[in-house]
């Protein structure tokens, strides 16, 4: 009677177990990262008799978990996965409205810019057509300053949200900890704390949509953490944390340090996955970028126009001046270096002049010097050290020669690296001391329209020519073209270009005899001095170019310079034209129209080896930038969908097998429920033979 007491008792207590994990499960079926368990039996150990051995009942073995780790090692990666895609979609999806929109892009502004300056040319002498121009080059500023404002508050929030980030990582990390000191104490029994390990699978689980983490199981059950490159965030019950500081060479760009204990190591560069990652890679791979792009272009859009107004002529018979802010403002040049954070002066820091805007790049630049005066230069986008060029000789015709190694910084020729060159600004330097350049960055915020008289702007070429009224021939001249550029950026040599054009006698082209295949010309000075000749071919386009030189007066020519027309037609001997400083030119559009006709001119990211074929105008590099824009969205859309759905496959396979089924855990909690029911008739049974027994007696 007592071995079917006992075989009965068993399956009662097997059962109502069973009962329990079904409705454990039951209860957790909306439960994130539970994962389904059931109960395992075994029979007990047989009793030998002499008919043989006969069963004892059942019993509990393991109460297990329904667990494959590749589903879930797949879902945790696809997690992981896929929040740093939504991360850097959420922020590129702004960026390619903000500089494709109509009411914030650029490229509109630079279209109406140029529509006021056409309108204005058509009539040069009038005003409210000038002012017009004047105030959409205004607004064209404003649109750059927008942009930038955009862009930087996205930086901003970026740093913000890399702190954020951050706290929930380091929280995260203190939870695994403690579930891996309590699971191991738990599995000291030999049984696994099924409950224990599902709140650990679910807490890695929310760590990965932070940031990428590898995850290596350790002998006791417990999970050891790591992330970046092999940097151990969580080991056993030990967990390291993450701290978000301001970046050592750049302060306004947080960076992500891993801190163990009193070491510290920064690994932004190597963190990888998760919301953090994905704001990272969007930082470096396209708001940097986007950021001196625009930059780029304020300063091109700065350097071109105020230079080709200092070309010309006002309405008040004076040389252009500049319509945006002066491209090496005092103010800015110190703006565009940044001082490492550790370097032997905290008060040093360098210059940083722009020298050739159309061989700036798109790149931030690292300046080390090896001694108290020697540095060199890397370009941070690609890594590649910069050789400098430099002017050897008075010629601007000449080609710049490189520069050899090393660099002194206290050089008084300027090296010019990329379009800028660098001198000291103040301080003394060590050698391992580095500084952060950024040419174009912050040009976007800084770009303004100073002009604020419309009778500034010189649309008028400085030289006239004329035609003598008693020519007899069919000869005609053009109007003279500046050979010789005004340096706007040097006032010593502008002054006196200025000061020789306006002073410069006016001159005489003077045809000689007519017949035959070609004909004979001289370049006579207001005192008749022959100081030019040459022979052009009658019937035909001749370019000829003139050079004026210096004279000590008077009136005072300090410098030579050089001019083209052109002489077409057949003259006759004696014909003669003249060319002369453009007095009272107020109808005189010439230099609006180089002004119209920078919009299709190749300035912007010009090879200095093969300058003819590279470069890309105004419109061109924007439009460049917002098509690069453009796809990458168009990307990363196309991988966010593909990313949601690797996931909610990675989460289906998972819950196909470890997911509650009410279903099958209603058909469960029948079956255990006869099961108990049976168990209970064997012990009734039991009972009544024990009775039976008794009653015998």
């Amino acid at each position: 009677m007592a071995d079917l007491l006992n075989i009965g008792l068993s399956g009662l207590s097997a059962n109502k177990t069973s009962l329990a994990v079904t409705g454990h499960n039951i209860t957790n079926v909306n439960t994130p990262g539970y994962t389904r368990q059931e109960t395992i039996q075994a029979t007990r150990v047989p009793q030998f008799s002499g008919a043989g051995y006969i069963g004892s009942g059942t019993t509990l073995v393991d109460v297990r978990r329904i667990y494959n780790d590749f589903l879930t090692t797949q879902v945790r990666s696809s997690t992981a996965l896929d929040s740093d895609v939504k991360a850097y979609l959420s922020q590129i999806n702004q960026l390619d409205s903000l500089l494709a929109g109509s009411t914030t892009g650029i490229n509109p502004g630079l279209q109406k810019v140029f529509a006021a300056l056409q309108t204005a040319a058509e009539d040069p002498a009038n005003i409210p057509a000038r002012q017009l121009a004047l105030s959409e080059a205004e607004g064209l500023a404003k649109r750059f300053n927008t942009v930038y404002d955009r862009l930087y508050e996205q930086n901003a929030f970026i740093n913000k949200q890399l702190s954020a980030v951050t706290d929930q990582v380091n929280q995260l990390a203190t939870s695994v900890a403690s579930l891996n000191e309590a699971i191991a104490v738990a599995a000291a029994n030999g049984r696994q704390p099924n409950d224990l390990i599902d709140a650990r699978d679910e807490t890695v689980r929310k760590l990965a949509t932070f940031i990428g983490v590898t995850v290596v199981p350790q002998d006791d059950n417990s999970f050891n953490l790591f992330v970046g490159s092999g940097q151990p965030l969580v080991v056993g019950s030990q967990a390291s944390r993450l701290e978000v500081v301001p970046g050592l060479s750049d302060p306004l760009r947080s960076e992500v340090q891993f801190v163990s204990g009193q070491s510290r190591q920064g690994i932004t560069s190597l963190i990888t996955g998760g919301e953090m990652g994905g704001l990272i890679r969007y930082r470096e791979d396209v708001l940097d970028v986007t950021l001196n792009a625009v930059g780029r272009l304020a300063l091109s859009v700065t350097d071109q126009v105020n230079r080709q107004l200092g070309q010309g002529l006002d309405l008040n018979g004076e040389f252009g001046k500049s319509l945006f802010r002066e491209l090496n403002d005092p103010v800015l040049i110190g703006q565009r270096s940044l001082a490492r954070i550790g370097n032997s002066d905290t008060t040093a820091n360098l210059n940083v002049l722009i020298e050739d805007t159309t061989q700036l790049t798109t790149s931030d630049y690292e300046v080390e010097f090896t001694s108290a005066t020697e540095y060199t230069v890397r370009r941070v986008s690609d890594g590649t050290m910069v050789v400098p060029v430099y002017d050897d000789d008075a010629d601007p015709s000449t080609p710049l020669v490189p520069a050899p190694a090393p660099y002194d910084i206290t050089s008084a020729t300027p090296l010019i690296f990329d379009g800028f060159s660098v001198n000291v600004a103040a301080g003394t330097f060590a050698a391992g001391d580095r500084f952060r350049i950024m040419p174009t960055r912050n040009a976007g915020e800084y770009i303004r329209s100073d002009m604020k008289n419309p009778e500034e702007l010189a649309f008028a070429a400085p030289l006239k020519s004329q035609t003598s009224p008693a020519n007899i021939g069919t000869g005609t001249i053009s109007q003279p073209t500046l050979i010789t550029e005004i340096d706007i950026y040097d006032p010593v040599a502008k002054a006196d270009l200025e000061t020789s054009l306006r002073n410069a006698p006016p001159l005489r082209i003077v045809m000689g005899a007519a017949g035959g295949a070609t004909q004979g010309y001289d370049v006579v000075d207001i005192n008749g001095n022959v100081i030019d000749t040459g022979i052009i071919v009658p019937g035909q386009n001749n370019t000829l170019t003139i050079n004026v030189p210096a004279t000590a007066g008077p009136p005072v020519v300090p410098s030579s310079f050089e001019y083209e027309v052109t002489i077409s037609g057949r003259p006759q001997g004696g014909d003669n034209f003249s060319v002369s400083f453009n007095t009272n030119g107020v109808s005189d559009n010439r230099n609006a129209l180089k002004l119209i006709d920078l919009q299709n001119r190749a300035v912007i990211g010009i090879n200095p080896n093969a300058p003819a074929t590279t470069g890309s105008s105004f419109t061109d590099a924007y439009g460049d930038l917002v098509e690069r824009v453009g796809t990458l969205t168009s990307q990363a859309r196309v991988d966010g969908e593909a990313t949601s759905a690797i996931l909610k496959q990675a989460s289906d396979n998972r819950d196909s097998v470890s997911a509650v089924n009410l279903d099958e855990e209603a058909a469960k909690l029948i079956q255990f429920e006869q099961y108990y029911q049976a168990s209970a008739q064997i012990i009734q049974v039991a009972r009544t033979l024990f009775d039976t027994l008794i009653n015998s007696f």
